[in-house]
């Protein structure tokens, strides 16, 4: 295992970067953290004698082997990663790297830093080993996956996305459905009285802490932070913070209700789940609440039709929508990946949906593939971790699929 072994030692150095998205400069459009992942990952590449490409801090791109870029496999990471939120409740600094009874845990470890660099280290022994693909192989790291994708539109300007892969950012055995993926904002009456307001780090993670002056007074309210895209394992802050408004007339009812007890969005469902609407970061001044807001929906649903639900909570703006991801359970790329888990995992597995957005929809025909097993609950939370044993399992998977898609 010394290729795995050497990725971990990579994984301590890239976890200690703190890549996420700021304030643009210089030539670091996504800011100076981001920036300096991005130059550590191109680095690291090319010190692994691999070929790299360096795009203007946006992205990197590996690549093993010849022919079109089209025609080829690409497996998409990414490298930059949300706040680590309420530090108090972390066990070990967020960016340090820990191990803690067979765990590593660290801000990026499963989302995304961990699969990105066993990816990398898998793409370097095959290479090693003399593998010849019949395909070009593009490792590609996107540095803006939490926050807008600006990363990957700025690839397809530069760069051709292969029509065929994987993003390792999601759920074993492997992910065929994507809910699409609209954020939005909200703006409802503020009441005079509200002197202050704020709370949430990051649209797509539940708010976890909210700071309230009103009436002269301070208030704190606090949750439990998640995914963006199962907001029901965590526990909102903000609806805490607008419940005690309603309770002091400072927020209406009607409102509150339409944000936190939806009967008709929740209704909404098709094989790919339930439609998730999550209100994650709140903001006021003297024009109003600001409320940005997390909406999965189905599949098989409309964009449009979910707009007019969304209008019947209140006036809002759309500040970015994904399509939704539905690949074909039953093709060739979902039964690949899904024998290689069977392989590497020694278990039967079964293609499952998610409401999780992953690089995988940039692709025509794209799917995600671990490294966490359907149902877990360890991203954008604190103490984020995964063991090191799952982490073997990863890496020969994760190599296991690069040679059976481009061999």
């Amino acid at each position: 295992m010394q290729y795995f072994e050497s990725a971990l030692c990579a994984l301590k150095d890239w976890i200690k970067i703190k890549s996420v998205k700021s304030a643009p400069q210089t030539n670091m459009p996504l800011g100076a953290g981001v920036y300096e992942m991005a130059k550590t990952c191109y680095e690291h590449a090319l010190s692994l004698g691999l070929n790299a490409i360096y795009y203007d801090g946006y992205a990197v791109e590996v690549t093993l082997g010849d022919g079109s870029d089209e025609d080829g496999v690409s497996v998409l990471c990414h490298l930059d990663v949300v706040p680590e939120g309420d530090l108090s409740l972390w066990n070990s600094n967020p960016f340090t790297l820990t191990e803690e009874n067979g765990y590593l845990v660290g801000r990026g470890v499963v989302d995304d830093k961990g699969p990105a660099v066993l990816c990398l280290y898998a793409l370097k022994e095959l290479k090693d080993q003399g593998f010849k693909p019949s395909k070009k192989i593009k490792l590609i790291f996107g540095m803006d996956e939490e926050s807008g994708w600006d990363c990957i539109e700025h690839y397809k300007k530069v760069a051709t996305l292969s029509t065929v892969g994987f993003s390792p950012d999601g759920d074993f055995p492997v992910i065929y459905a994507e809910k699409g993926i609209i954020h939005i904002e909200y703006t409802f009456k503020k009441h005079p009285l509200i002197e202050k307001l704020v709370g949430g780090d990051r649209i797509n993670v539940v708010c976890d802490k909210v700071n309230l002056t009103f009436y002269g007074n301070d208030y704190l309210f606090t949750g439990v932070s998640a995914h963006g895209s199962t907001p029901e394992k965590g526990d909102n802050a903000i609806k805490k913070a607008l419940e005690f408004l309603v309770q002091n007339n400072a927020f209406d009812i009607k409102d509150y209700n339409a944000l936190f007890l939806n009967k008709e969005l929740s209704s909404v469902s098709d094989e790919s789940g339930v439609l998730t609407f999550s209100p994650n970061v709140i903001t006021a001044n003297e024009n109003g609440i600001f409320i940005k807001t997390d909406v999965r929906y189905p599949v098989t649903y409309l964009r449009e039709n979910i707009e007019k639900l969304l209008g019947k909570v209140g006036n809002f703006k759309v500040l970015s929508h994904q399509p939704a991801l539905y690949a074909n359970k039953n093709g060739k790329l979902v039964k690949t990946l899904l024998k290689v888990y069977e392989n590497c995992f020694n278990e039967k597995g079964t293609p499952i949906t998610t409401g999780g957005g992953t690089y995988a929809r940039a692709l025509k025909n794209g799917v995600a593939f671990g490294p966490s097993l359907y149902g877990e609950h360890c991203c954008h939370v604190p103490n984020e971790k995964i063991s090191i044993e799952r982490l073997k399992k990863c890496y020969k998977a994760y190599k296991q699929a690069i040679y059976e898609l481009a061999k």
